[in-house]
């Protein structure tokens, strides 16, 4: 492990090189969100105070902030193309030859990014909340806070997962970009990151469920909001857990299947 901590290390000292680019990133980043609030209070307004799908306004403003805020712990920016980069260059070629194993390499530096890119983020992510802190709800407990960290755990490790391996895929193609686009607007769409899911109708809403999707999402920020509870929660852990360890598992399966076609020339 020791060899792990100084990877993550270095992750952080390259990242604190870019440190400006993140705040400029998290600031603008504010821009979409805010729409999207005003957006929605249009809705509102037009509906003369009603809910939406059980939501109320500050429910509904709450949803985007803790969207962002589960955005600001896992998203994967760039690994994915840096592991492309990695196979198509011929890097990975040291780490055939030394005691390191690729994935936790990356998982170290994608660790170390989302630190660097929390610590410059916090300021504009908590003062955004504060000027909407009338519509931002609390959770119920610590107990729930405990849960919804938990899931914003596997939640991080999901998404790195599905990133690596699709990335993995320039082993076989020259150009990963469209599986990736593809695999992102996916994500968005399906991940409750544009709306609630469950606005949408009880089938569709009950189809997603068989996906890893609402688990990259809407299910943490469901936990956090009271709206998932009881045995809904236990269930859904176990199976955002079990999607964790299934792309953990294809991920190792897609590298060894790569490096058997793998091949560097050059010195």
């Amino acid at each position: 492990m020791k060899k792990y901590w100084h990877v993550i290390n270095i992750g952080i000292q390259n990242n604190l090189t870019y440190r400006v680019n993140f705040l400029f990133r998290a600031v603008f980043g504010f821009v979409p969100l805010l729409a999207t609030v005003y957006l929605w209070r249009a809705i509102y307004q037009g509906k003369n105070g009603g809910n939406v799908a059980d939501y109320s306004l500050a429910q509904m403003t709450s949803y985007y902030l803790l969207v962002t805020v589960v955005d600001a712990f896992t998203v994967v920016s760039e690994d994915d193309w840096q592991i492309a980069a990695d196979i198509k260059d011929g890097n990975i070629s040291q780490f055939l030859l030394k005691p390191i194993d690729y994935l936790s390499y990356r998982l170290c530096l994608y660790l170390a990014g989302r630190l660097i890119y929390l610590a410059v983020a916090a300021i504009p992510l908590l003062l955004f909340i504060y000027c909407l802190r009338a519509y931002f709800v609390p959770p119920g407990g610590w107990l729930v806070l405990a849960e919804f960290l938990f899931s914003v755990g596997l939640t991080a490790l999901l998404q790195f997962f599905m990133s690596y391996t699709m990335a993995l895929l320039a082993f076989w193609v020259l150009e990963v970009s469209t599986f990736i686009f593809i695999l992102f607007a996916f994500e968005y769409l399906a991940s409750g990151h544009l709306f609630p899911l469950d606005i949408l109708p009880p089938a569709l809403h009950r189809v997603l469920d068989f996906t890893p999707f609402p688990y990259q999402m809407y299910f943490p920020v469901g936990i956090y909001m009271g709206r998932i509870t009881g045995s809904e929660l236990l269930q859904g852990l176990f199976i955002q857990a079990s999607w964790v360890l299934g792309a953990y598992l294809l991920a190792r399966w897609v590298w060894s299947r790569g490096i058997r076609k793998y091949s560097a020339v050059g010195g």
